[in-house]
Order: C-alpha cells, then sequence, then structure tokens
C-alpha cells in the first residue's frame, strides 16, 4: 500500500510576530509536536532574552530543540541538520504533519534545502581574523564585511561576530564572497514542506518588538545577562539581547542608551530576518491575525488521509 504523504508546516517571520501562538494553536489541531528552528532557544542558561515559548505551552505542547544544549557546548547548523532529521524521521512515524517554527533563517533553510558546502579554509586564518577583531572591534567587523559581501551582510545577524569571521576567512582563504557558495542546490527530502510566513505593518510589529523587550527586561533579562557576563566570550552569547547588556556592564554607554540600543537593534534584526524570508518564492505570508485563513490554506495543501483536523480555528 503507498504510504500516506508527510507534511512540515514550517511557520517563518521576524520576531515579536506572533509564530509560538499560532504554532500552538496548529500543534492542537492536528495533535503533533513543534520543533524550534530558533538557534538561541536550544541554550538552557539563556531563557529571558530568547523568547522561548512559555513553561506553560511547553507543558501542553512537546516542543524539540528548546534547552537542549549548554552555552559551553559547540553546536552549529550542520549538527543541526543531522539531529532535526532525525528527529523528524522518528516524528513522522506517529504523525502525518509535524510543525517548524523559528526566526533563525539558517536553521529553517537547512531542513528544506539543505546546506551547500563551503570549502575548508585554513585555520590560521581564522585566528588571524579573531585577533584582529579582539583588537579592532565589532564595527571593524561590520564594515569590513559589508564592503566585501553586501548580499551577505544585509542577511546576516551583524551581532554575531563568528559568523562575520566566516564570511571574511571564505573570502580570504578562495577570493569569493561567502554568498557565492549559499546557492542553496535543493535537496530531496522524504516529505512535503508548506511554509507560512508571518508578517504586520511595520509600525504595528516595531511597537510589538519594543513592547516585548521591555517585557523582557522587566521578567529578568538584565539579570540573566549580568549573571552570564564572565562567560560573554562564548559563541552562544555573541547575540542580540545579550551585547548591549554586556557592553554596558562593560561601561560603554548608560542604561538609558543600553534600552534603546536593545529595542533599536531588534528591529533593525526584524527587518533583516524579513529581507532573508522574503528571498522564498515558496513562502505563503499572512497577518497573524488570518487564522482562518491560515488553516483554510494548510486544508488545501493537506491530503491528510483520514482528515484528523478540524475545519476552522
Amino acid at each position: 500500500m503507498p504510504t500516506d504523504p508527510k507534511y512540515l508546516i514550517l511557520v517563518v517571520g521576524p520576531t515579536a510576530v506572533g509564530k509560538s501562538d499560532l504554532c500552538l494553536k496548529l500543534a492542537k489541531k492536528y495533535e503533533t509536536e513543534i520543533l524550534s528552528c530558533d538557534s538561541r532557544q536550544f541554550y538552557r542558561e539563556m531563557n529571558h532574552g530568547t523568547a522561548k515559548p512559555s513553561a506553560e505551552a511547553l507543558a501542553e505542547i512537546h516542543h524539540h530543540f528548546i534547552n537542549t544544549l549548554s552555552i559551553q557546548e559547540s553546536y552549529d547548523v550542520r549538527k543541526y541538520e543531522k539531529d532535526a532529521l532525525n528527529l523528524l524521521e522518528y516524528l513522522f512515524k506517529k504523525n502525518q504533519v509535524v510543525l517548524m517554527t523559528g526566526g533563525t533563517g539558517l536553521f529553517a533553510d537547512v531542513i528544506a534545502n539543505g546546506l551547500d558546502t563551503i570549502p575548508d579554509v585554513s585555520p590560521e586564518i581564522r585566528l588571524e581574523l579573531t585577533k584582529e577583531f579582539e583588537e579592532k572591534g565589532l564595527a571593524w567587523l561590520q564594515v569590513t564585511v559589508e564592503a566585501i559581501d553586501p548580499e551577505f551582510f544585509a542577511q546576516v545577524d551583524r551581532a554575531n561576530p563568528q559568523r562575520l569571521i566566516r564570511a571574511l576567512e571564505v573570502w580570504k582563504g578562495t577570493g569569493l564572497k561567502f554568498s557565492l557558495y549559499r546557492t542553496k542546490n535543493k535537496v530531496h527530502r522524504s516529505f512535503e514542506i508548506i511554509k507560512i510566513g508571518l508578517d504586520l505593518p511595520r509600525e504595528e510589529l516595531y511597537q510589538r518588538i519594543d513592547t516585548r523587550m521591555e517585557l523582557m527586561l522587566s521578567k529578568g533579562l538584565f539579570e540573566e545577562a549580568e549573571g552570564l557576563f564572565a562567560s560573554r566570550g562564548l559563541n552562544a552569547l555573541q547575540t542580540l539581547g545579550y551585547t548591549e547588556i554586556f557592553e554596558f556592564l562593560k561601561g560603554k554607554y548608560d542604561e538609558q542608551e543600553m534600552i534603546r540600543l536593545l529595542k533599536r537593534n531588534s528591529r533593525r534584526y526584524a527587518k533583516r530576518q524579513l529581507t532573508w524570508f522574503r528571498r522564498d518564492p515558496l513562502i505563503r505570508w499572512f497577518h497573524p491575525k488570518q487564522e482562518l485563513e491560515i488553516f483554510a490554506y494548510l486544508n488545501n495543501q493537506i491530503a491528510l488521509n483520514p482528515p484528523n483536523a478540524a475545519t476552522q480555528l
């Protein structure tokens, strides 16, 4: 007998747009589980700055790749691809539909399209660039990457020096821009992927981002980052929401400026996320409140046999 098709519903979009809330509703309707492709939610020590689902949500619906690593552990997109595909193979044995969500474009892409082959570069180049970064700072790194590879710079998390250094080392080692290697030659997966994008009018989205940041700070983001200050050199902590607080703790600026930068950089990050996801013509975009339209669209895409989902949210 033919095997029923399997479907991975991938929900993407900028920070604070409402991806987690939608996925909770979809998970209940399809009686399934959720995989996170948000690389910051992997780490147990990072809670207040990563917008993880609430404890209630985690108890209600089984989530994967949340609180699975320590910031001391090394983890990258290649390992994530292997781990996520192995997990999906297991989940599809009992579910016809599985959900995945997150705002990290590269981690979402690797499941849908695979990871391009990027040549190995001499480790001496990375050591040289790392030393130069330590001497000249993040601003130097940002300006340099933007100059040599503006396509990559428009999409990368500019607060993450490791990704910026990676682009530079490939350029220095091969003479070609990092973005040229990222052609995303699509691989075959054993399941169908349905891509849903959530977006809001800019003013509304930016207000939600500002409000979320204020809530994060009120719930302990500053204290959490303060407790992680001694570990600030770890790769996992080179990320939005923590680096701004670390710079404040080093005396670079005052508290008011720290809050301004946290909000501003979050808005800029959202813009870069949208730039990344808008490249993909297979993503169907919705306003987060269009729940009925989203579910109708999914019903049209999914050939459930027998159907086990309600007709509306």
